[in-house]
């Protein structure tokens, strides 16, 4: 069953999300639900949020980009090709190297895309589906889209990270969007 996809301006998107454990009511049935929601709007990546739920747990699947990307211009391209995977009760260790740009979307903030600078390398504990624990460096195009899923667990939006002038640029579509003045081709719930 797909979920509907909380837009811009629900507060559950602006709060640092708690950590579960194996107890989470019904956690397997969720995970499944936000990879067909994730699927059916197109995404590359889902967090818990972003569902309603402010729990530390967020979904990566990069193989659409793969899929859609020139492959000489992909860092970790064969990474990207076969990523699918689930972070629960992340902790990013450490964020390194080059701040590269690039143009980043959110399925909760439909229609507005813009460049966004984030460092090219991560390092990130996590725990998988199956509640065992991972430590691992991811670098490129796979480590924005991870810092990207990251960043709604500690409420933080990609428009949070640009420039005041841009955000004034953009509030007037944000406003829209957070009513519903919107097209999107997947259930979302807005604010009203």
């Amino acid at each position: 069953m797909s979920l509907p996809i909380y837009s811009y301006g629900h507060q559950v998107l602006k709060k640092r999300a708690k950590p579960i454990d194996q107890q989470y009511p019904n956690l397997s049935e969720l995970i499944d639900q936000m990879w067909i929601t994730m699927e059916k709007a197109q995404g590359v990546g889902l967090a818990a949020p972003q569902i309603g739920k402010s729990i530390r747990l967020f979904i990566v699947d990069t193989r659409p980009l793969y899929l859609l990307n020139d492959r000489s211009e992909i860092h970790n391209q064969m990474e990207l090709k076969s990523f699918h995977q689930t972070f629960i009760n992340p902790t990013m260790i450490k964020e390194e190297g080059d701040l590269w740009s690039y143009n980043e979307g959110c399925l909760s903030i439909p229609t507005i895309r813009e460049n966004v600078k984030r460092k090219n390398r991560i390092t990130i504990k996590y725990l998988d589906d199956d509640f065992k624990q991972h430590n691992k460096s991811f670098k490129g195009l796979l480590a924005r889209v991870i810092q990207h899923e990251y960043d709604h667990i500690e409420g933080i939006l990609f428009t949070d990270l640009l420039s005041p002038l841009k955000k004034r640029l953009l509030r007037g579509k944000l406003s829209d969007i957070q009513i519903g003045k919107c097209e999107v081709d997947y259930p979302m719930q807005f604010v009203s």
